[in-house]
């Protein structure tokens, strides 16, 4: 076996792990698991790699696991990456789900209360077509607070 055959084996290989690594850690996330995602992270786990299915790990966190979602955004996590197929961001997940302490944490750490969906909906669009208007009011008085007024 020449070297570059063990190389490219070995490259190989870790990639599996990888990409192994990112599975398990996108399902800590959506176990609500705060030590293991916190154990994958410290281990080498990319905060926004993907899962086999092209999920990050706060695309698939178990929404109303604060703990969780402040844990990933605290190591990176991009709160405003949208779902390839429906364009939702974390913060609309939290908002149709419901959860005010995940809409908070991902304030928090910049999320977009204006980015829309594939629908052309917001995130308190979302959170009011879901029954949660104190999460709809939330976002609103953010983002209208955001807004400077056009002076001439």
């Amino acid at each position: 076996m020449n070297n570059n055959t063990s190389d490219a084996a070995r490259e190989r290989r870790n990639s599996e792990a990888r990409a192994g690594m990112q599975d398990e850690l996108a399902t800590a996330a959506a176990n609500g698991d705060t030590a293991r995602t916190r154990e994958l992270l410290d281990n080498g786990a990319d905060v926004n790699g993907t899962n086999r299915f092209g999920r990050t790990p706060i695309q698939v966190m178990m929404m109303g696991s604060t703990p969780v979602a402040r844990l990933l955004l605290s190591r990176g996590a991009d709160p405003n990456v949208p779902d390839l197929d429906t364009g939702a961001t974390p913060l609309h997940d939290a908002a149709r789900a419901g959860f005010l302490d995940t809409v908070r944490a991902l304030l928090e750490f910049n999320a977009n209360p204006e980015l829309k969906d594939a629908q052309h909906k917001t995130p308190a669009e979302t959170a009011r077509e879901h029954g949660h208007e104190p999460i709809a009011e939330c976002l609103n008085k953010i983002t209208s607070s955001t807004q400077q007024p056009n002076n001439p």
